[in-house]
């Protein structure tokens, strides 16, 4: 990794703190381990191969490993990682609240999709994930967090924005703008009509719960989030909010570690703080 930043033996000898001829010679070993050119050696300096760069994703993903390890033996810290909702409109506050009690570790807090959550997690790069959808891994254990309503959101002009609920059947017949992918919000729609459906139609797919509050604040069309991403624009009337009547239409939120660390008192005393 220091060789590819500095492109040269001497600087990134210096930069670990090594000569640079035990630098080639680790180099050397790796390559081959590896039975590959990692690097071309020239007077000018020196230039990552494509082997090298294959290898680079790996190398950093082992460096985090090795940090996170430490931290773990250490007890100092913890790595909590949220997917996008979860993270930006829930989990914040619970987080604040947890480092506030008597000898908390330091919190890492990691907001991202859905899908890059479940990777990190499976990768060892997370001691923790709040995610909205989880399938089941052997080494894996989940634990209900909190069931969150699904809601319609609408402009306060629409000709809907007066409604108390909406039944399933007029959901059916409307077009909805889509938000961020592998939320699991289809098969939560799926699940919600049945495999036959109708199903509500999707005009767009905005990338992200806050693309589709200004979208639908804007007058672009309506959507449905979960209840939570919208309290602050529901308490200053931009946006309105319309239950389902229907039951169903809601997320089972989760928490997930990895068995062999959830036990371990940093792991344990959170997820017990956040699930009192």
């Amino acid at each position: 990794m220091a060789l590819v930043q500095c492109r040269s033996f001497q600087a990134a000898a210096k930069n670990l703190g090594i000569a640079q001829p035990t630098l080639s010679q680790h180099i050397q070993k790796l390559e081959e381990q590896l039975d590959t050119l990692l690097i071309r050696r020239a007077k000018s300096g020196c230039e990552p191969t494509r082997t090298a760069h294959a290898l680079m994703p790996f190398a950093l993903s082992m460096l985090r490993l090795d940090e996170r390890a430490r931290e773990a033996v250490s007890g100092t810290s913890l790595r909590v990682g949220a997917s996008s909702n979860i993270g930006i409109y829930m989990l914040q506050p619970h987080v604040r609240s947890f480092m506030d009690t008597p000898a908390a570790p330091e919190v890492d807090l990691v907001i991202d999709n859905n899908p890059a959550i479940a990777r990190q997690l499976t990768s060892g790069e997370l001691d923790i994930a709040v995610m909205e959808w989880w399938h089941p891994k052997p080494g894996f254990q989940a634990r209900d967090w909190r069931q969150e309503p699904v809601v319609l959101i609408v402009p306060p002009h629409h000709p809907c924005a007066g409604l108390q609920q909406i039944d399933r059947e007029t959901l059916a017949g409307m077009t909805l703008l889509g938000g961020e992918p592998g939320t699991g919000t289809g098969r939560l729609l799926a699940n919600f009509f049945g495999d036959k459906g109708p199903f509500p139609k999707v005009s767009m797919q905005l990338g992200s719960t806050e693309a589709v509050k200004q979208a639908v604040k804007t007058g672009l069309g309506i959507s449905l989030v979960l209840a939570a991403c919208v309290s602050e624009e529901v308490r200053v009337d931009s946006l309105r909010a319309i239950p389902v009547s229907d039951p169903g239409l809601s997320k089972e939120l989760m928490v997930i570690c990895p068995d062999a660390i959830a036990r371990h008192p940093p792991v344990s005393t959170f997820v017990g703080h956040l699930c009192h």
